[in-house]
């Protein structure tokens, strides 16, 4: 009986101490407010960082550093109510590079849609059913898409089930609810979060999927062992954008991807090779035009 219940406990204690998929960190701003209490928000914070990390969004099991990175700034920009609120909310996932200390963005967005309502120290409830609140479903809709993009980043279209998980949080919103909230209707714009997982999905983004794969996987988590190598195919990766490009024109997660990226593209190709320079600087002309001069000057010829 003794080692029946010191087997028990040994195994409770190893099942507590796996570490849950996401690592969220949360920054509040309300530089705008005028009757809400700051401390609202202070609880606020904490409750979203462990609704985050403490949901279980996968079947797999993390250990303490495989956790994915995630940063979170929402921005309050309108008090509708002593409890309901506009905000933006800015997120970043970060990739560790293999055999270095180097890490990457994986997804970089700006959500300026986000409505809710919170009193303190109101428990933040999910259900994966069955639509609760407006709040956590779009922070569950940010987990798995964070996610997808992870898992898509270490296999090909690893990503599918979160990317499909975080369209069925779509399919769940209420009519009633879509239409007095932004963010969900197709119809809105081609902005909004519809839009981002439904280009993910979309059978013309597969490319753009397999390229995130061949970008990092085998791209960015070989150049330790030889840049050059690891930049020709990352190079290659990169010149599927235009075909994506063309054949789904003015596609949200091509923009996220340009926003995400731009700075460490421009960085990784300075040392590149001059067929390389040219190749890319092009590509990213041609997908990123807003920033073609950056590319243009930062790339160098």
């Amino acid at each position: 009986m003794k080692n029946w219940f010191l087997l028990f406990v040994a195994g409770f204690f190893a099942c507590s101490l796996q570490a849950q998929e996401l690592k969220v960190r949360v920054t509040m701003n309300t530089p705008k407010l005028q009757t809400a209490d700051p401390a609202v928000f202070q609880t606020l914070k904490q409750a979203i960082e462990e609704f985050m990390n403490n949901q279980k969004w996968t079947n797999d099991v993390y250990e303490e550093e495989e956790r994915i990175a995630l940063d979170i700034v929402i921005t309050i920009s309108k008090e509708l109510s002593a409890n309901s609120f506009e905000a933006e909310l800015s997120l970043q996932s970060i990739r560790p590079v293999y055999a270095s200390n180097y890490e990457t963005a994986l997804f970089k967005h700006q959500d300026k849609d986000l409505v809710f309502s919170y009193e303190q120290f109101q428990p933040l409830d999910y259900s994966q059913t069955t639509y609760l609140n407006n709040l956590t479903s779009v922070l569950a809709f940010y987990a798995y898409l964070a996610i997808g993009m992870d898992y898509d980043s270490f296999a090909p279209l690893g990503g599918e089930p979160y990317f499909q998980a975080a369209w069925d949080i779509v399919n769940r919103i209420p009519p009633n609810v879509a239409a007095n909230v932004p963010g969900w209707r197709s119809t809105e714009n081609n902005r909004n979060r519809y839009w981002l997982v439904e280009n993910i999905l979309s059978p013309k983004m597969r490319p753009f999927r397999q390229m995130i794969y061949d970008y990092h996987r085998q791209g960015l988590d070989t150049m330790a062992d030889d840049p050059n190598v690891a930049r020709a195919i990352m190079t290659q990766a990169l010149e599927t954008l235009e075909a994506v490009s063309r054949s789904y024109p003015n596609s949200i997660i091509l923009q996220v991807f340009s926003n995400t990226k731009s700075d460490e593209i421009i960085e990784i190709y300075k040392g590149g090779a001059p067929a390389e320079k040219t190749a890319v600087t092009r590509t990213m002309e041609r997908i990123d035009p807003t920033r073609a001069s950056q590319y243009r000057q930062g790339i160098g010829k």
